[in-house]
């Protein structure tokens, strides 16, 4: 306890007036602190933009966050699921979907980038009914398991025999200025971006195979 001139403290009460002090000290005012929040600016809303695109035979119209892919495009603005997620990085083909006339990952394509594109997926080559001569083909031979990457496959393949027709080369391709052939080598080197994770991949070469007209 101190005492001066007739005024007595404990301890205690000579801590808390010290740390009321320091705390008054250092505590901004409310106006500082107002002024300050008012300075931090806001968290920026997302860029929307339209595009439009022909999928599957029906033109499309969407507003989209320009971030969105063309895969979160098809599957849940479109609802058209059968192109799968997979990786979401480019490595496995489980998107693939034929867009502008070329095979491409949708998980690694912006949606904003196919204006005016013609953008077929899995379910614009064949229904149950009326199945695609690779769909039937990869029936027959057993060319899935799971199925998980099945609409993948089925795109790239049949943008493999269009590329085939083209005389677009491959790395498989010995003679880069002859028009390539459809052999197993050719087959299995352009659908090396297709991952099967139940390995049913000679069955898929003889799927390709056969549509291709090289084995009945």
């Amino acid at each position: 306890m101190q005492e001066h001139d007739g005024f007595r403290m404990t301890r205690r009460e000579v801590l808390l007036a010290g740390a009321t002090t320091v705390a008054a000290g250092v505590a901004p005012s409310a106006s500082a602190a107002a002024s300050k929040a008012s300075t931090v600016p806001d968290a920026k809303a997302p860029v929307r933009a339209k595009v439009a695109f022909t999928v599957n035979g029906k033109a499309q119209a969407l507003e989209l966050d320009t971030r969105t892919t063309l895969l979160d495009a098809l599957r849940e603005h479109l609802q058209l699921t059968g192109t799968k997620k997979g990786c979401d990085h480019g490595q496995c083909g489980a998107c693939t979907v034929i867009a502008g006339g070329r095979r491409i990952n949708a998980c690694l394509s912006l949606a904003v980038m196919h204006e005016g594109d013609t953008i077929t997926t899995i379910e614009g080559l064949g229904t149950p009914d009326d199945l695609h001569p690779m769909q039937r083909a990869f029936v027959k031979h057993d060319g899935y398991q799971c199925g998980y990457c099945t609409p993948g496959q089925i795109c790239s393949a049949v943008a493999v025999l269009d590329e085939i027709k083209a005389g677009i080369p491959s790395h498989a391709s010995a003679n880069l200025r002859a028009r390539p052939r459809v052999t197993d080598e050719e087959i299995r080197e352009r659908m090396s971006g297709n991952i099967c994770r139940c390995g049913a991949y000679s069955n898929i070469v003889d799927a390709i195979a056969e549509v291709a007209g090289r084995r009945g």
